[in-house]
């Protein structure tokens, strides 16, 4: 009975560190070189996603998802104009605006 506990503990110890692991190497050099664009990246992409769901449903007219998709677009161009001044990164003031940016785009979905 108790080495079938240990067994069992060790077995669950092992899927843990083999998942943690693995998400670890899920992330590109990209993606742990500019942890800032990629949130930024995965927030659009989010908001991109919300758009097309809204529009599926019938929540949102094409004309309203095209303005928000525009607007989306512009932030992206931004986001990518800041980090060419820094190295390919964009500072915390620059993650700020753009942040405040994409909220209120993204309180534009779902209204």
């Amino acid at each position: 009975m108790k080495n079938m506990k240990t067994t069992t503990l060790l077995f669950v110890m092992l899927a843990s560190i083999a998942a943690t692991s693995t998400q670890a190497m899920a992330d590109t050099q990209w993606q742990q070189t500019h942890p800032a664009r990629e949130q930024v990246n995965q927030r659009l992409n989010n908001q991109n996603q919300r758009v097309h769901n809204e529009v599926k449903q019938g929540d949102m007219s094409k004309r309203k998802a095209a303005r928000i998709h525009h607007e989306d677009h512009r932030i992206r161009q931004e986001e990518r104009r800041m980090a060419s001044h820094h190295n390919g990164h964009i500072t915390k003031q620059d993650q700020h605006i753009i942040n405040n940016q994409e909220n209120r785009v993204s309180n534009q979905i779902g209204q």
